[in-house]
């Protein structure tokens, strides 16, 4: 089955061109089915790359998914044009008194900060707590993880000594578990941040769960025991080409920026990139979607019940 967006969303040229199966808003309108309904919170500054990212993920699986994009109304955003916002995307006001199958909290460039001092923090936070019950079960990535373990347990975020960048091997410590159902025995797993979690932090909370972890990357997928809520570490979404782009950008910025580890052949940065974590992501998301939202999800929206 597809996925719906918007008519005129830039993804859809974009995903149609890659055979991912999408539909419009108005063909989907002749259908009688209830698709699965995804909010995307999209906190990233570069929003259209990061929407198709997501999208081609959601749309590659057998289910029918619609998505709504919202961005904060307390932050202007300086990367994405504002008619893009305007005609795409909706403020927490405009869904407060929606449900939702799922959500999304994406990462954002606000790392180094302290929580409180990110300037739409207090909106995220009504978000995070209007999700324990309007949304059956919420997928947040990087900083966005970092930011619900801190808001709903209290995990502390930690400073690494230097920015961690590059495709870093994983391995699962619950084969069982449907998150991670059939992943092979080493996972490749994108990742790009300052800062990271310690593993006991998170294991003094008996309702969380360790799911995957790595030698050099440390913590990278923490599930609630419920299956309401899912905290991943590393960008599962990006393309081949994402780390790339952000590594350039900080030599134009003059940050003296280390090679992406395990990404160029041979660390050449004029080479074209490995792909080597497309088959886990689409896994990942096609799981997620599968045994926790559309498994677990009540037909009813309304009947959805508080974590």
């Amino acid at each position: 089955m597809p996925i719906k967006i918007p008519n005129k969303l830039p993804a859809h040229k974009i995903l149609e061109s890659e055979n991912v199966f999408v539909m419009t808003e108005e063909r989907a309108s002749l259908q009688d089915i209830r698709p699965l309904k995804i909010l995307i919170v999209n906190l990233m500054p570069t929003k259209i790359e990061t929407e198709t990212q997501l999208l081609r993920l959601l749309g590659n699986s057998p289910l029918q998914v619609e998505i709504e994009l919202l961005q904060m109304a307390t932050h202007d955003s300086k990367n994405t044009h504002s008619s893009h916002l305007l005609d795409f995307y909706k403020t927490f006001d405009q869904v407060r008194d929606n449900r939702y199958d799922g959500m999304i909290i994406t990462g954002a460039p606000v790392e180094t900060l302290p929580f409180e001092q990110v300037d739409y923090w207090d909106e995220l936070c009504t978000i995070m707590e209007w999700s324990k019950h309007n949304v059956y079960s919420t997928l947040h990535i990087c900083w966005g993880a970092q930011a619900a373990l801190y808001y709903h347990y209290g995990v502390p975020k930690i400073d690494l000594p230097e920015k961690l960048s590059g495709v870093f091997e994983h391995r699962v410590l619950d084969r069982y578990h449907p998150l991670v159902r059939c992943f092979d025995d080493r996972v490749l797993i994108p990742h790009s941040r300052n800062t990271g979690l310690h593993r006991e932090d998170i294991e003094k909370h008996e309702e969380l769960v360790v799911l995957v972890v790595s030698r050099e990357a440390g913590v990278a997928v923490v599930a609630n025991k419920n299956g309401r809520q899912f905290f991943l570490t590393g960008h599962s979404e990006y393309d081949r080409h994402t780390l790339a782009g952000e590594y350039y950008r900080d030599l134009g910025r003059k940050l003296n920026p280390k090679v992406p580890e395990n990404y160029f052949a041979d660390d050449d940065a004029a080479s074209l990139p490995y792909m080597t974590w497309r088959a886990h992501s689409s896994l990942l998301y096609t799981n997620w979607l599968n045994y926790y939202v559309y498994q677990q999800t009540p037909y009813d929206l309304n009947e959805l019940k508080n974590y």
